[in-house]
């Protein structure tokens, strides 16, 4: 059940996704509903936003996670655990394990949902201090 459409994601960046616009903007509303788990706003039957702020923020912030996904090329989060990655003679290497985990969330789409009042608290995501 997704909160943006590619209409919603050429909107809100300018330029229109790849082909496979809408199962990414599944994939990004995947994410946001991990930030949401201890959120508090009404939702209608089927568990969707009824507020139009409530509304209008889920699908910013979706869009963003789509496009932040789309910019570091990492849709699954896989890619940044590695600190270099050779294709011709397979050469992996893994970031130490006091780089943290690699991001899962958008700076900006955490940021919206935040100013949106829809976040309890605070995301912690990426490095450990």
């Amino acid at each position: 059940m997704g909160y943006a459409t590619a209409a919603d994601y050429t909107a809100y960046t300018g330029q229109a996704g790849p082909n496979d616009m809408d199962r990414r903007l599944e994939r990004a509303s995947e994410r946001i509903d991990e930030l949401l788990f201890a959120s508090i706003y009404p939702t209608d039957d089927e568990g969707m936003p009824i507020r139009p702020r409530d509304i209008d923020a889920m699908k910013r912030a979706v869009c963003a996670q789509a496009a932040w996904t789309l910019a570091v090329g990492d849709e699954f989060g896989v890619a940044s655990a590695f600190k270099s990655v050779s294709i011709g003679s397979v050469r992996l290497d893994r970031g130490s394990s006091s780089d943290g985990p690699p991001p899962r969330y958008a700076p900006d789409a955490s940021s919206i949902l935040q100013r949106a009042g829809l976040l309890p608290g605070y995301i912690l995501d990426g490095s450990v201090w």
